[in-house]
């Protein structure tokens, strides 16, 4: 029997079981009048793209109705949470693409704003921090941003090349011994905050 794609018309999420036909579990209470659903097999690969049992979830609207609920918990295992279930999936990099960058200002008075693939709009700053995570094989760097909670998306290869064209470098002298070096940490401004992207060491 062929599993059919979830169908859900309404803007809310309260039950897993009844929407996937996954079994609860009783017994794996995980607070008052919650179940575990156990594995719901929906998969968000390295492009942000979630699919059930391997087919993708074509409406926009129900991915980001499943995105409403979606937690990432201290062991780094995601979760889809409604107030009665809780059912994890799995993520392959990052839940979420930050697929467009708007900029407003220049230089350290800039503001940079991300729109993602579920058009959820975050701004950089103190509590939404650009990161550069660097292959340590292949030294290409992966950009991300925080969205919420824990949930981070990836630049895309344009938007970091927007960002990377915005970026400036702040040079620091350092004395060790007799010779002077001048780090320069290459990075972008956004909301008062400098987020650093890379770092360059020259010796005198």
């Amino acid at each position: 029997m062929t599993k059919q794609k979830p169908q859900h018309n309404s803007g809310d999420l309260n039950s897993l079981s009844e929407l996937f036909g996954t079994p609860t579990h009783d017994s794996a209470q995980l607070s008052e009048g919650q179940t575990l659903c156990g594995d719901l097999d929906i998969h968000i690969n390295a492009d942000g793209l979630w699919f059930y049992h391997g087919s993708p979830i074509g409406r926009k609207e129900l991915v980001k109705l499943f995105a409403s609920v979606l937690t990432i918990d201290e062991d780094g295992r995601y979760w889809l949470i409604t107030p009665a279930e809780k059912g994890e999936i799995t993520v392959e990099d990052v839940p979420f693409q930050a697929v467009e960058m708007t900029v407003e200002g220049e230089n350290n008075t800039q503001i940079l704003s991300f729109r993602t693939n579920i058009d959820e709009i975050v701004i950089a700053d103190g509590s939404h921090p650009l990161r550069i995570e660097t292959d340590p094989e292949t030294e290409e760097p992966s950009p991300y941003i925080m969205v919420r909670d824990g949930l981070e998306a990836k630049l895309t290869r344009a938007v970091f090349y927007q960002l990377v064209d915005l970026g400036v470098e702040l040079g620091v002298e350092m004395a060790q011994g007799e010779d002077i070096f001048k780090e320069h940490a290459f990075g972008i401004w956004s909301s008062g905050q400098f987020f650093q992207i890379g770092t360059l060491t020259d010796q005198d």
